[in-house]
């Protein structure tokens, strides 16, 4: 179409730029339905239009109008800005910004008491306005909505590059003086490429004056009143700073136990849970979205059933929990009496402390098929003095399948899998693990030893146990390994993890010693299918699972090499000697037996490693989408979908859909299970702790089908299952988990 003299010049000056940067898109015709629905519309309202009519373009055979729709919203955000920071045009006066956010309480003082005017000065010249360009419309748009910094009426302040540097300035702060504007500039240089994305509390807070880093935490709750109630306490704390929660309740005795020798009295562990229930729901996460809390139990309790019922729609109110996610604690001697369809016995965990002299839940089997755990459970068994509910091991599996099936949930934790590939083990034990099931790390309660009065104030002692704190960051694969980026991305990435831990300020004292007690982090990734879709590669082929393998053993190499790395520098975690790091059981348990990986082990070995826990994959649904990936190692669910918002639709397409990759983009729904499971059983055998792996199923699918699946994952020695979605089920995609 021939271009015209038009009633707005932004917008003949629109199409030229546009026209420049898609010349394959007939942007001309956009532009003039635009200008002929123009007339009384200013110009913020005629680029809304404007984005709006080229967001009706996009479609699976054109999908490229989303990079024009994005640019098009970068301009109104450039225009925005610019009004409010008085500069010329798009960035510039870097330092300006910090100040003027610093003045208003928006930033901490710590930028400008680290950083000099020279320093700011020199990364205003490195920040890259080009690379605003690789965003997609809806990944600049939730980008926007949710993380770029406003004052506080609302006015957005920032600009996407400056956030990302803010992020790379912040995570770098405490590097030694000569060298910290390098690290500054390889973090950039790493999130500007959309290489990574950091956790969403990582993303949203750095460089604020308020907000804490971490992505999620575990926390093990006592068998007392006290301990409940603080650990409630605990959760609607950490809530608050956006932090979501996984809660380990099988200390809890059970309905009907005793409490002080009066039999008959407790209500067990389903009143606590609507407590939790009502907390996640009354304290928001800083206004955006109500807590997010997940709830384990162990399948021996004796309230397992009312815990199995407590999402599901239908039967008694008081005991339904709806806005808690649950999660299910499973030992291989379960499973077993599953399969043999034996029994299964519930014991009260107070009772079986009191007369057993131990806690059933602290054993597990240390060996496939063989150790403390079942020679436990069958002491309890046998115990004459013990009482116990024996019901068909298969009743406590369904119940769980059809809680799955009508809400997604529970999660599954395979306990003596997850323990017996602890790396940490000879400091603890691994109960459950956290909101998104990718999280294994030592559990322990914290206990009041002690309240006294002294010079007439109130001193309160506490034993403090290990309190899962959760550091997460992802690699985002397609672009990564397409670019082979690796080798230098990794090491920057676990720095800026770890760094997290120092600069990070978590109200819950007992999570920050467990912070620095093991250093733990969780390097991920996201973006699978996007990457297999590039490779060319069918996600229902043996060479995914054996590109699963070998490009996570890869990830795992250097990620192990670069903690190491920073162990030589900074000292290896505290509790690093007695580790299965150090004493080279790792190494050996995972297989690695070439001369590359017995060299990182003596160095480990000699040096150590600066992190207790390495590598961990969040679901990642929102930052991928930010950095126009897929969804961690999800399949896809649509090649193209609308996201809805208050006045209109977003379509958004599967990534770099083209002729050749739309045919290795399959909808979840139709991929084989069986081969997914075998993929991250292969990616599992190289990450230290889990990945957030869910389960696609229709919602017809026979219950010896599903239980089949269920079975596959525990043989193929996952950890941990997320949910399991069926084509009638809408589950909540957890974002505290993001990075």
């Amino acid at each position: 179409m021939q271009t015209t003299e038009r009633v707005s010049p932004k917008l003949n000056r629109l199409e030229g730029e546009l026209l420049a940067r898609f010349p394959q898109l007939d942007i001309s015709a956009v532009i003039e339905k635009t200008s002929q629905q123009s007339q009384h519309k200013n110009e913020a309202e005629l680029d809304q239009l404007l984005a709006l009519n080229i967001l009706e373009k996009i479609t699976a055979e054109e999908p490229d109008w989303t990079y024009a729709a994005a640019y098009v919203f970068l301009q109104q955000l450039y225009e925005e800005t610019k009004t409010r920071r008085d500069i010329a045009s798009g960035y510039g006066d870097f330092y300006g910004l910090i100040e003027t956010l610093t003045n208003m309480g928006v930033y901490s003082h710590e930028l400008i008491n680290t950083y000099s005017h020279e320093d700011i000065q020199e990364l205003e010249n490195t920040i890259d306005s080009d690379k605003d360009s690789l965003f997609t419309y809806i990944g600049i748009k939730t980008l926007s909505d949710r993380y770029l910094a406003r004052d506080y009426e609302g006015h957005i302040y920032e600009l996407p590059q400056e956030r990302l540097m803010i992020i790379a300035m912040t995570l770098m702060k405490q590097e030694q003086a000569d060298r910290r504007l390098e690290w500054v500039k390889e973090a950039y240089w790493a999130l500007s490429n959309l290489y990574m994305t950091v956790a969403t509390p990582t993303l949203a807070n750095a460089g604020k004056s308020y907000g804490q880093l971490s992505s999620c935490f575990i926390d093990t709750v006592d068998d007392s009143l006290r301990g409940i109630y603080d650990s409630n306490t605990d959760v609607a704390t950490l809530s608050k700073n956006g932090g979501g929660i996984g809660i380990y309740l099988g200390k809890i005795r059970s309905r009907g136990s005793d409490i002080k020798g009066f039999k008959g009295v407790s209500s067990g562990v389903l009143p606590w849970m609507k407590q939790l229930n009502n907390t996640a729901v009354s304290v928001d996460q800083l206004g955006q979205r109500q807590g997010a809390v997940a709830v384990y139990l162990d399948c021996w309790h004796q309230d397992i059933f009312d815990f199995l019922d407590a999402k599901l729609n239908n039967g008694d109110e008081r005991y339904r929990t709806h806005d808690l996610f649950t999660a299910v604690c499973i030992p291989d001697l379960f499973m077993e009496k599953v399969a043999a369809r034996e029994d299964w016995y519930l014991f009260d965990p107070h009772e079986v402390r009191k007369v057993m002299g131990f806690s059933l839940e602290d054993f597990y089997d240390e060996t496939k098929g063989n150790g403390e755990f079942r020679a436990h459970y069958q002491a309890c068994v046998d115990h004459e003095g013990l009482s116990k509910v024996k019901v068909p091991a298969i009743d406590i599996f369904k119940r769980i399948m059809v809680s799955q099936l009508e809400t997604g949930t529970p999660f599954m934790f395979y306990r003596d899998t997850a323990n017996r590939m602890n790396a940490n083990k000879h400091e603890g034990m691994v109960y459950g693990s956290n909101l998104c099931t990718e999280i294994v790390q030592n559990m322990s309660a914290t206990t009041v030893t002690e309240e006294k009065v002294e010079d007439g104030k109130i001193i309160i002692m506490k034993e403090p146990g290990d309190f899962v704190v959760c550091n997460l960051s992802s690699i985002s694969m397609a672009s990564a390994i397409q670019d082979e980026v690796l080798e230098r991305l990794i090491p920057v990435q676990v720095r800026m993890l770890d760094n997290v831990i120092d600069i990070n300020d978590i109200e819950v004292k007992q999570a920050s010693q467990s912070n620095q007690k093991y250093r733990a982090v969780g390097l991920g990734t996201f973006g699978w299918h996007h990457l297999l879709a590039l490779q060319k590669i069918a996600w229902e082929s043996e060479e995914a699972v054996n590109y699963a393998d070998q490009i996570y053993e890869t990830i795992a190499y250097h990620a192990i090499k670069a903690s190491c790395e920073l162990a030589k520098e900074k000292g290896a975690y505290p509790t690093f000697h007695g580790s299965d790091w150090s004493t080279g059981d790792y190494f050996d348990q995972h297989g690695y037996t070439s001369r590359q990986w017995q060299a990182l082990k003596a160095d480990v070995q000699a040096h150590g490693i600066r992190n207790g826990y390495l590598m961990a994959v969040a679901p990642n649904s929102s930052t991928s989408i930010i950095a126009g990936s897929t969804a961690s190692i999800d399949p896809i669910f649509s090649k193209a979908y609308s996201e809805e918002k208050k006045n209109y639709k977003i379509p958004v397409t599967a990534p770099d859909l083209n002729v050749e990759t739309t045919w290795y983009y399959k909808s979840a729904f139709n991929i084989d299970q069986s081969m997914s499971i075998r993929q991250n059983a292969a990616r599992q055998k190289h990450i230290d702790q889990s990945v957030s792996f869910n389960i696609y199923v229709h919602n017809d699918i026979k219950a010896k089908d599903l239980l089949g699946l269920h079975f596959e994952a525990w043989e193929s020695g996952l950890k941990t299952t997320y949910y399991t979605r069926s084509t009638s089920t809408e589950v909540d995609d957890c974002e505290s988990c993001e990075s």
